[in-house]
């Protein structure tokens, strides 16, 4: 499990000094002027320009990036972006690519520069995708490990060919990347935790019988997810308000899921809560205890990611909520923290606000940490709505335009 430690964001500045016209720099060197008045004078033709951001400043805007632009003029390499697959979350092809994109070309670089892929779930191309990156001359690495294994591998190979790696979202146990960017992953747990007790308390569930059920044990994430919820709903097990009534073994794949669960459902008839850790194993639940007959606010069913298909469950009254990650906040951040390892500077405390230990090597990582949030009916609309996460048109269709206009969305 990783510890995660919180730092004061305290603003700082990286000065990079700049020769502003290339002419200048050279005139520095074949003037016949006294030593003196060259160096003032290319003091004069140089300027210190001030680089500084903090994760307070990662907007849905995304105007903070250009402040980094100085920093593409002084770094060298390029930067690539690799993403682990398409099935345990749309995110990554709906919002990580095209916001890790964006926030690249607003920092400075061009499309030369930079490179955007996605391993499509398999170990051999996520380090082949990286080793041909490297070649094709990759000063910085961002990248979201299917598994600690071959992210280790990846991080390895980086290492020797001098290029530095950002884990983006999922930490590499036993890895040696330079920094760490997520959200606070206990956290997210923590928060679907207290949102199912308060959904449970909301819906007149007066015993919950719960299977409390995990994503994929190969995923360093899904242990902090569970660190956080267990840690919520433990309490009520021991003291006999809740029952647990089982753990799968864990899976980020739906269809998986849904299997895992009607086993235990057929088992345990008296399971009436399911505690799942993301909207995409959800779905396959409500559909099946729809088709069974569950009616809706009867039957506690979390969620994380703030999907589409999430977000209607709730409005229907089949899902409790679902952790929203903004994740225009993550793909800056590490877009920010790539721009400063280009250009061989130190990132900021403002930016790398936080601290986890990577528990195989008991090693500290630099991290940057955003801030989760638990959405239900009731901050929709100034959650994922205003942040253009999910659009009103998309989500308020057919049979869920009553539950938008009532929960104070509108089209």
């Amino acid at each position: 499990m990783i510890q995660v430690a919180r730092k004061g964001a305290v603003v700082t500045s990286v000065s990079l000094a700049l020769c502003l016209a290339a002419a200048a720099c050279s005139s520095s060197s074949s003037s016949s002027t006294p030593s003196s008045t060259t160096s003032t004078s290319a003091s004069a033709s140089s300027s210190a320009v001030s680089v500084t951001i903090s994760i307070t400043q990662l907007t849905r805007d995304f105007s903070a990036m250009s402040t980094l632009k100085p920093l593409a003029s002084a770094g060298k390499g390029n930067v690539a972006a690799i993403l682990p697959d398409t099935v345990t979350s749309a995110r990554y092809t709906e919002f990580d690519a095209p916001y890790l994109t964006q926030a690249l070309t607003a920092a400075g670089l061009t499309s030369s520069q930079f490179s955007v892929q996605n391993a499509q779930g398999s170990d051999a191309t996520e380090l082949s995708d990286a080793q041909a990156a490297i070649t094709k001359g990759a000063s910085v690495l961002i990248m979201d490990p299917l598994d600690s294994g071959v992210g280790a591998q990846i991080e390895t190979y980086a290492a020797a060919h001098g290029v530095k790696v950002i884990d983006y979202d999922r930490l590499t146990l036993g890895g040696s990347r330079a920094y760490y960017v997520s959200f606070n992953n206990v956290l997210v747990g923590t928060k679907i935790g207290q949102g199912f007790t308060a959904c449970a308390a909301a819906w007149h569930v007066t015993k919950p019988n719960v299977l409390v059920m995990k994503g994929d044990p190969t995923d360093n994430n899904a242990t902090l997810f569970a660190q956080g919820y267990l840690g919520v709903l433990d309490p009520f097990f021991s003291s006999g308000k809740y029952v647990n009534v089982g753990e799968p073994a864990g899976t980020w794949t739906p269809t998986v899921a849904e299997s895992e669960f009607q086993q235990a459902f057929t088992a345990h008839k008296n399971i009436n809560s399911v505690l799942t850790p993301n909207d995409e194993n959800a779905a396959p639940i409500i559909t099946y205890l729809q088709r069974v007959g569950v009616k809706a606010k009867t039957f506690p069913v979390t969620g994380q990611d703030a999907t589409l298909v999430g977000l209607q469950n709730i409005l229907s009254g089949y899902q409790c909520g679902t952790v929203y990650k903004p994740i225009y906040i993550e793909a800056q951040a590490a877009v920010a923290l790539a721009m400063f390892l280009r250009a061989g500077k130190t990132p900021p405390a403002a930016l790398v606000n936080g601290s986890v230990t990577d528990t195989k090597t008991n090693t500290p990582v630099p991290s940057v940490l955003g801030t989760p949030e638990w959405v239900t009916t009731a901050n929709m609309n100034s959650t994922v709505i205003a942040d253009n996460f999910v659009k009103a048109s998309q989500l308020c269709v057919g049979q869920y335009a009553a539950d938008c206009k009532a929960a104070g969305i509108s089209l």
